[in-house]
């Protein structure tokens, strides 16, 4: 069955927040729940196109969301992108969703930046979501891995020449992986101005990391709060991790699992980082089965616990 997304608008913490809406026409007893994107740094939720698309027919209402400064959600005019400004924004998010499925359990799938915020948030506040699904990302991460998605962000200050010429930065970071031949969907993550391609997020997010900005996401400050956050989730948590992540090393896992001894994990082999555009098909299989037996446990579970 094929699904056409219908584009949104959600009112975050101060800014406008884009997404796109994956619906099938199922039985209303058929649909299981929501599940929340939320992409990484740099990236936009059409990330997650081919899961949302996957995941719709089979009875899963799927919402993919552009973070403030990214893709086609508006820039914070403070230039705050910390942890706690995105936080926020998923907090309005939630609640709309919420208002607009009633009883239906919310799952939060996050990828790095994304998944560090809804660890946050559900440690903080155990009724924000049902479910959670972690994408490549933990508590410590693995400094040079993060040093690389930086370097990759401040590659091309003055853009690209062609689409071409960005696929080959974009191969460039994944190793020298083949890079696609049909460049097309790059236009989704990049606008031409001035005659050049830039990427589509907001500068400003690369203002200096844990100097002037306390929610800066490799601040020790961040890692200790998403450390506490941890210890008392207690709804499902399931961690997909790429096994040729730079980002996740197994350290990083075997503390995810001290914290929250309930955690499922799924590694993906020959995965990065970018585990969904790397393996696309075992991320989705996996993440529907983790997905139905917790939605499966959700009407037997008294509320705020797991």
């Amino acid at each position: 069955m094929q699904v056409t997304p219908s584009r949104t608008t959600f009112r975050g913490a101060g800014v406008d927040l884009v997404g796109d809406l994956w619906s099938a026409e199922v039985h209303e007893a058929q649909v299981h729940g929501v599940v929340l994107f939320l992409h990484g740094v740099a990236q936009t939720r059409h990330s997650w196109r081919r899961t949302a698309a996957r995941l719709a027919p089979a009875g899963w209402v799927a919402c993919t969301v552009d973070l403030r400064g990214h893709g086609d959600s508006e820039w914070a005019a403070d230039g705050s992108y910390g942890v706690s400004a995105h936080l926020a924004d998923l907090q309005e998010i939630v609640r709309t969703v919420r208002n607009s499925n009633p009883g239906l359990p919310v799952a939060i799938v996050g990828a790095s930046l994304g998944g560090k915020v809804a660890l946050i948030g559900l440690g903080e506040d155990p009724d924000l979501a049902d479910i959670l699904v972690l994408v490549d990302i933990t508590v410590t991460v693995e400094m040079g891995g993060g040093r690389r998605v930086r370097e990759f962000m401040t590659s091309a200050p003055v853009g690209f020449a062609s689409l071409e010429e960005a696929a080959d930065a974009v191969s460039a970071y994944k190793s020298g992986a083949p890079r696609a031949r049909n460049v097309d969907g790059l236009r989704k993550n990049l606008r031409l101005r001035d005659g050049r391609w830039h990427w589509h997020w907001d500068p400003a997010m690369l203002a200096p990391q844990g100097s002037t900005d306390p929610d800066a996401p490799v601040s020790e400050e961040i890692r200790q709060r998403a450390s506490e956050a941890a210890r008392r989730i207690t709804r499902p948590v399931l961690l997909v991790r790429g096994q040729a992540s730079d980002v996740v090393s197994e350290a990083g896992v075997g503390e995810m699992r001290g914290l929250i001894p309930h955690l499922e994990v799924i590694d993906v082999r020959e995965a990065g980082h970018m585990v969904t555009g790397d393996d696309n098909d075992m991320f989705t299989a996996g993440l529907g089965d983790f997905l139905t037996r917790s939605a499966a446990r959700h009407g037997d579970l008294p509320k705020g616990t797991g």
